[in-house]
């Protein structure tokens, strides 16, 4: 076999701006939005109540369109858990920033604080200077003199406390840029995301409601006990599966086998049967031709 051959610059140059020339869509992923292949059939039987072959098709029916619903939403996917955990990040964020400002303005009082005390044990050793210009005995000297010292370690203490101070300010400052970028970086994550999900659900939520409206339409002729069972299953089944088929001899939920008497009497639709291991109602396969 002969070795590839590698394509041309001139070659890749081509499919590049091929590629950059072609129409970008951002939703591309999500714009197959599935449809309805029928028509709701209604059933108003003039005596007594629907056939069980018109129940059955009732659940049939309603089961395809609750599942058309369900692959809309998986269409969405993650992104509006996403979109909620982008808004509390920026929350917390917002709220973390506003903390540390109010630290840094309290660290910048302190700071005014400690540079105000400095001032007024200046003033103190002036003032104490003078007086021991004018004292009449040693007495008064020494202490005057311990006043002096006093005011000295005080400014000391003063000018230590005002440089921690200055260090845990500028170590707050650094924290809040860093915050606001990164804030600024999730607010640009979120618009990009909330634009991206409102695209999608613009795009998805005509069908939606249309298919909506045709759920609670096939759920009205459907009585209120099977309907009931119907929610349960579903509700408790991982794909949203309900009312399922008969698919190569076993049943289309779980997959297990179906005994040959039992697919006949699923066939001849004269009773509701559901599956043994996972409580699914089964249906014939060519049930959903009767609404075509």
């Amino acid at each position: 076999m002969s070795p590839v051959k590698a394509p041309s610059k001139r070659t890749l140059k081509k499919i590049a701006e091929k590629a950059a020339a072609a129409p970008v869509h951002k939703t591309s992923d999500y714009t197959e939005i599935p449809k309805l292949t029928f028509e709701i059939k209604m059933f108003s039987p003039e005596k007594g109540e629907a056939t069980i072959e018109q129940k059955l098709l009732a659940l049939y029916q309603l089961q395809q369109i609750d599942s058309q619903v369900d692959k809309i939403r998986v269409i969405r996917g993650e992104l509006p858990m996403e979109v909620a955990d982008l808004e509390d990040e920026v929350l917390g964020l917002q709220t973390r920033i506003n903390n540390y400002i109010e630290e840094a303005r309290q660290l910048t009082e302190q700071i005014a604080a400690k540079k105000q005390a400095i001032k007024d044990s200046n003033s103190l050793l002036k003032k104490y200077g003078t007086q021991q210009n004018n004292v009449k005995n040693n007495r008064e000297f020494e202490s005057l003199n311990k006043e002096i010292e006093y005011q000295q370690l005080e400014i000391q203490l003063s000018e230590k406390r005002i440089k921690e101070y200055t260090g845990e300010y500028n170590a707050k400052i650094a924290i809040i840029d860093a915050s606001k970028q990164t804030l600024e970086e999730r607010v640009n994550d979120l618009k990009n995301k909330k634009g991206e999900l409102d695209n999608i659900i613009a795009e998805t939520e005509k069908e939606e409601a249309h298919l909506m409206k045709n759920s609670a339409k096939a759920a009205s002729i459907i009585e209120e006990r099977l309907l009931t069972a119907y929610k349960k299953v579903r509700a408790n089944a991982i794909n949203g599966l309900a009312v399922v088929t008969i698919e190569r001899d076993a049943c289309g939920g779980c997959f297990n086998k179906i005994p040959p008497q039992r697919q006949l009497d699923i066939r001849q639709r004269k009773k509701v049967i559901v599956c043994e291991h996972c409580g699914r109602i089964l249906v014939d396969v060519h049930l959903l031709d009767l609404l075509k």
